[in-house]
């Protein structure tokens, strides 16, 4: 046994480290339930492993334990108080292991991207993390609906949405594990620009201009590039048809069928593969050119999507940034705390550094739970968790004010009026103050106790 480590301690963690083995019984148990004229329990199959470890957890009798309900409302929390970021976005966390904690992060993708996850642990190990990605529903953060998870060996993830939508990411660790992780979200385009060199700026002509004085619309994108520039294949597929019409001159039509959508090049000047050819992405299928009712434009390749109807094309080629900042935050303070050394904004999120949560004044303390780029992302003592710029925070290591105890003051947990006690602080106790929130002070005393007492004006 270690110093300071009690028998409930070891007798907790060695509950949660034979979890694993529960969790296969179950699996093992549920493939031999048939249906019998006697009553057995329903067999429970997990839809993620975050749900199958919460099950184990239940099977283990560990419900009753603060730390198995801190972890369970923790994990309900991420989803109902995300933060709400943009693409390209990089983030250095932490985890207590003595602490039951999630993340949650929002973000929004277009129908045509595609998002890749990526989670990496600063000391790997055995540990077991659980990320699973939510769509939501009807714009409401009271429903959502879990579409995958992250792999369990890579942590990573990728997916493309059928729809432009909502998401959520939980991340959270089993109990009693936790450390340094990096999260990484980016988001790129799902098929290859069909012009070779060129990009979306050259496209002039977007989906739903209009076109014969209104009479109807763009159902496409116009990619202009040079008479006989190669027009490549932007995704696997097969060609279901070589033709010449009068609208669009000489035309391509490519069957995606990973995404069970058709691909239509139109003007070509050049048809360089027949029909029922397999392709690959970049192929070389035919160039540009301006034919058809183009002949009085300049050469341009007319590219749509047509999925039981016209899909706007755009954000399946059109390029995206995935290049993030420089972190300039030091990651050494994750899991310590800071002050403000003046005034200061705590910002709900990075994608909108306008939304302000609250101002902070010198000397307000907070916990460093994340770094990203300039910013520290931190947890009030209150629990509200925000970004503050790193520049103007300081280490807490010297206090800001020295006093000698003039009354029995007790000491307490957390700077709230119903916080558990601590101890009392004696008269004539010396006591340095670190920082400060609300009407109450961040504390150590002379014998190396931490906690918080009401300030003393």
């Amino acid at each position: 046994m270690k110093p300071g480590q009690t028998q409930h301690d070891i007798g907790f963690r060695d509950i949660i480290r034979s979890l694993s083995s529960l969790l296969s019984l179950i699996f093992f148990l549920s493939l031999f339930t048939s249906c019998t004229d006697e009553i057995v329990p329903k067999p429970f199959y997990p839809r993620t492993d975050h749900e199958a470890y919460a099950y184990a957890l239940e099977l283990a009798n560990l419900n009753g334990t603060a730390l198995v309900k801190d972890w369970k409302k923790a994990a309900k929390y991420a989803l109902e108080h995300p933060v709400q970021i943009s693409s390209p976005f990089e983030e250095t966390v932490y985890l207590d292991p003595s602490k039951a904690e999630s993340i949650g992060y929002r973000f929004d993708v277009k129908r045509g991207q595609k998002v890749m996850i990526d989670v990496k642990a600063a000391l790997p190990d055995s540990l077991k993390l659980f990320i699973d990605l939510y769509r939501i529903n009807n714009d409401s953060l009271k429903d959502w609906k879990h579409v995958a998870s992250a792999d369990q060996y890579t942590y990573q993830l990728g997916f493309e949405p059928r729809r432009d939508a909502h998401y959520i990411l939980r991340f959270q660790s089993e109990l009693l594990r936790g450390g340094k992780f990096t999260i990484s979200i980016k988001k790129v385009a799902a098929l290859v620009f069909p012009v070779a060199g060129k990009n979306s700026q050259a496209i002039r002509s977007f989906f739903g201009d209009p076109r014969d004085g209104g009479r109807r619309d763009h159902h496409g994108v116009d990619i202009f590039a040079k008479r006989h520039t190669p027009i490549i294949a932007p995704t696997e597929g097969y060609i279901r048809r070589v033709d010449t019409t009068k609208l669009g001159g000489r035309v391509i039509w490519l069957f995606d069928s990973k995404r069970n959508q058709h691909l239509y090049f139109a003007h070509l000047e050049d048809q360089l593969v027949s029909r029922n050819t397999k392709v690959q992405p970049g192929d070389t299928i035919g160039t540009v050119g301006n034919t058809g009712n183009a002949r009085r434009t300049p050469p341009h390749l007319h590219f749509g999507i047509y999925s039981r109807g016209p899909v706007n094309p755009f954000h399946f080629i059109a390029e995206t940034s995935i290049d993030v900042e420089d972190l300039e935050a030091d990651v050494e303070l994750l899991g310590n705390w800071i002050r403000a050394k003046q005034k200061l904004f705590l910002k709900a999120d990075l994608a909108n550094e306008t939304v302000l949560l609250d101002t902070l004044k010198q000397h307000d303390i907070m916990k460093v739970i994340g770094a990203n780029t300039s910013f520290y992302k931190v947890q009030m003592p209150d629990n509200m968790i925000g970004y503050v710029h790193e520049s103007k925070t300081e280490i807490v290591k010297q206090p800001i004010l020295e006093i000698e105890g003039k009354q029995i003051i007790e000491l307490l947990e957390a700077p709230k009026v119903t916080s558990l006690t601590k101890k009392r602080l004696n008269i004539g106790e010396q006591v340095s103050v670190l920082g400060k929130h609300k009407a109450y002070w961040y504390i150590k005393t002379s014998m190396g106790q931490i906690g918080w007492i009401r300030s003393i004006q």
